[in-house]
């Protein structure tokens, strides 16, 4: 088996572990190559089909590449999608930077849709090595009831065992690419076939939200919400570019979402503690 080969084995064991084990599942979908390469994964583990719904917390904020790209994909992929207007920024922490409580809608959206749904576990598309806060997840890590995270109080996963297990009232959230790396998840879009949003791709832009570009070459490597997420400098037009891109670059991969005057960890961590997703 290659090193690809033993991270899809492993995120399909997760899937269905948690399919069997953790009752009222659903999976968030963010619509970018994350949740792309989960909802792939899932179809691989299920022999075709999602068994669960896929969740959109809605900010009504996304980009109209996105939208478009979500409306052609629910189509293509014949899943069930449950879409949870996000509250708005009023009801969220006056603390926080503007930029994070644009990010804190979607915690308090999702409380919202597992009141609604009675959900007990909410897969999702986080990994590791994408920020310093998610390194300290297990693969099914619990929350309490008020949807809050406890970084030091997470179960030990030992050989392979989960902690699947469900106290009352509270949720799992399950992590099926935690391990994986950036490059892992292009690597595998690319072997696999699986279709992505195409802010991803290289183009000109000229004026994005108010910005001036000058007519720059840009892409996104993230994908966020408008007036918190911004295209960076790069000529990757291809996923065959955008891997060779990510071999020799130093720029960390959510360089274009910044939330906002300098507290972007500091931010973060309040955000995640808080049930961030």
């Amino acid at each position: 088996m290659t090193p690809l080969d033993r991270l899809e084995s492993e995120s399909i064991t997760i899937l269905r572990e948690a399919f069997y084990a953790v009752p009222r599942l659903a999976m968030l979908w963010s619509f970018g190559k994350d949740s792309g390469a989960m909802i792939h994964l899932a179809r691989k583990a299920f022999f075709g089909r999602v068994p669960f719904a896929l969740l959109h917390c809605d900010t009504g904020l996304e980009m109209e590449e996105v939208y478009a790209f979500r409306d052609r994909a629910c189509k293509e992929w014949n899943v069930t999608l449950i879409t949870q207007p996000c509250p708005p920024l009023e009801q969220t922490d006056a603390s926080l930077p503007p930029d994070a409580r644009v990010a804190a809608r979607k915690t308090l959206g999702l409380k919202a849709a597992i009141a609604a749904h009675g959900f007990k576990g909410i897969i999702t598309g986080i990994r590791r090595d994408e920020e310093a806060t998610r390194a300290k997840e297990r693969v099914f890590s619990p929350r309490r009831e008020d949807g809050q995270w406890d970084a030091k109080d997470q179960p030990p996963e030992l050989w392979g065992h989960y902690n699947t297990h469900v106290n009352a009232g509270e949720t799992l959230r399950i992590h099926p690419l935690l391990h994986w790396s950036e490059r892992d998840v292009w690597d595998y879009i690319k072997r696999e076939s699986i279709a992505i949003a195409p802010l991803y791709f290289a183009k000109p832009y000229h004026q994005f939200e108010g910005r001036e570009f000058g007519g720059k070459t840009m892409r996104f490597r993230s994908i966020g919400e408008r007036g918190i997420t911004w295209p960076t400098e790069s000529n990757a037009a291809t996923i065959d570019e955008i891997i060779a891109e990510l071999a020799a670059t130093r720029t960390a991969e959510r360089a274009g979402r910044p939330m906002g005057e300098g507290e972007d960890e500091s931010s973060f961590e309040r955000l995640r503690l808080g049930g961030y997703l």
